[in-house]
């Protein structure tokens, strides 16, 4: 497997080793970071990258420094190449996950808006462990990050300690993931992913006011869905007790692509094995992401 010897501060290309911002600033202190993760499909044919919906990342991270009141944002066009040139410096030989994050570099008090810098990171990343066999996941007593806190549409690394809270409680109960409830109790979404489930033969999924990450992936799904079947993802609040009904359900993001779940709070999840709608979902989004059908070439960013 290839590795990840170059990396990207500020536009520079330097060794991997040789990156670091000063632990005073407010990207540590405050955790004033916003961040995105992104994927590179190595399609060996034509020897290219074809790097997934980029736009609309780059669109949710000006969002991210907007919200977040940075002083400085970066144009889609000069993050297209900085990206592109990332990769190629690191002669890739298969897929790439990329890891770009935006912060306010600078020391100063909480409010302080900058200067804002970033780092881009390319690396490989092995397919989740989960894709095939499915994860348990148990329901977690933390519940997810509300809108008026700190605004989960957003990527912010802030919104994160609230999701790793979750993922060690999980561990420590047994279980392989959490999923977590809104503060009124509906069910939001995954720490790593937003969830999918189906009921009753209808494939459902919480809503973006359920407190959830306004996910490229999900949405990819919802589109593809209604492309695939001629139906909609229904998008509503979801009652905790609802998911030992399903029959099927599976979480999806960038990171982890599409995840089977098999069982939630140790009820078995239909019967207990991956779904033919999450195997169908799944083999046509990797058709997708990696050019393998020519719909919504848009969405590739040849390299």
């Amino acid at each position: 497997m290839w590795t990840s010897d170059i990396i990207m501060m500020n536009g520079k290309l330097m060794p991997y080793a040789d990156a670091q911002i000063h632990p005073l600033s407010l990207a540590v202190t405050y955790a004033t970071t916003v961040f995105e993760g992104l994927r590179a499909y190595y399609m060996p044919e034509t020897k290219e990258f074809a790097l997934f919906r980029l736009d609309d990342h780059i669109k949710r991270l000006q969002a991210g420094m907007k919200v977040m009141r940075f002083d400085q944002t970066y144009e889609t066009e000069y993050f297209r190449k900085c990206l592109s040139d990332l990769i190629k410096a690191n002669k890739p030989d298969s897929d790439v996950y990329i890891r770009l994050l935006v912060y306010i570099e600078g020391q100063g008090l909480l409010a302080t808006t900058g200067p804002v810098g970033f780092t881009a990171a390319a690396m490989p990343r092995s397919k989740p462990k989960f894709a095939e066999t499915g994860m348990s996941l148990g329901v977690s007593s933390w519940r997810r990050l509300s809108d008026n806190a700190s605004p989960p549409r957003i990527k912010a690394t802030a919104n994160y300690h609230n999701a790793r809270l979750a993922v060690h409680q999980a561990k420590a109960d047994g279980y392989d993931g959490a999923l977590m409830l809104t503060p009124d109790g509906y069910v939001s979404e995954a720490p790593i992913a937003c969830f999918f489930m189906v009921r009753d033969g209808v494939l459902t999924t919480p809503s973006c006011s359920s407190n959830i990450l306004e996910s490229i992936t999900r949405d990819t799904i919802i589109t593809r869905y209604k492309e695939l079947t001629g139906l909609e993802v229904v998008q509503r609040s979801i009652d905790r007790s609802e998911l030992y009904f399903a029959e099927e359900a599976f979480l999806c993001g960038t990171g982890q692509e599409i995840i089977p779940v098999t069982s939630i709070d140790h009820f078995e999840v239909g019967d207990g094995s991956v779904g033919p709608l999450t195997q169908r979902i799944s083999r046509d989004y990797f058709d997708l992401v990696r050019g393998n059908i020519d719909d919504h070439a848009q969405w590739r960013t040849l390299i």
